[in-house]
């Protein structure tokens, strides 16, 4: 399987937070619900506006239940935007797109397909499109039906189906379970194009992702 440096720095990072949550649940039964000492973003990351959050985002480690892997695809936001849900304000849906920096917002295409968004600065958000898998591709595989690897998290709605995202998780914080997101984000180059299946602002140069990755969703 083809990788980059970033990835093979987060793969690095990813498994020594994993062995250090083993060994100490071995001599600590409430290791668990404690987090492991390394290297996590904050609110500050995310109050920013969600261009500069979206690109920064590539190369960060995101596990949900500790299952996941490196941010490799990621599409900007934010209010003025005709694309955007938060576009003619807050609703119902729209809600957690309006709370504090670090939170998730979820919500469901075509009927049968969660998005996982994290919010950055009121009203704006950035999409999750794509995850290099590192950790749980066992349960990812069975969630997926078997795909190969690469196709378990290269897209939207397959990276929800592969970490169990669903609607239950929007409004939730990011900084607490069942998510953790890991700094650890490598030197590798980021590739800008346009966002993917919009109708609206089709131009904007607002997706992002890291060169030479085998599992973005699509070409730039």
């Amino acid at each position: 399987m083809l990788t980059s440096p970033s990835i093979r720095l987060n793969r690095d990072l990813l498994d020594t937070a994993i062995q250090r949550k083993d060994a100490r649940m071995k001599h600590d039964p409430d290791a668990a619900s404690r987090p492991v000492p390394t290297p996590r973003l904050d609110p500050d990351f995310f109050a920013r506006p969600a261009e500069a959050v979206a690109r920064d985002l590539i190369g960060v480690t995101l596990l949900r239940e500790d299952i996941g892997g490196t941010i490799v695809e990621t599409e900007a936001y934010h209010p003025e935007d005709p694309a955007s849900h938060s576009f003619h304000g807050r609703t119902s849906r729209n809600a957690a797109m309006f709370g504090a920096p670090g939170t998730a917002y979820v919500y469901r295409i075509y009927g049968m397909h969660w998005c996982l968004n994290f919010v950055c600065m009121p009203g704006s958000a950035v999409l999750i499109r794509a995850l290099a898998p590192m950790s749980g591709l066992p349960e990812m595989a069975r969630r997926r039906s078997g795909l190969a690897p690469k196709l378990l998290c290269s897209g939207p709605g397959r990276l929800c189906a592969a970490l169990g995202v669903t609607r239950d998780d929007d409004g939730r914080s990011l900084f607490a379970p069942p998510f953790r997101l890991l700094d650890a984000r490598g030197d590798g180059a980021i590739l800008v194009g346009p966002r993917i299946g919009i109708t609206k602002a089709v131009a904007e140069p607002l997706r992002f992702g890291l060169a030479g990755s085998p599992f973005l969703s699509r070409r730039f």
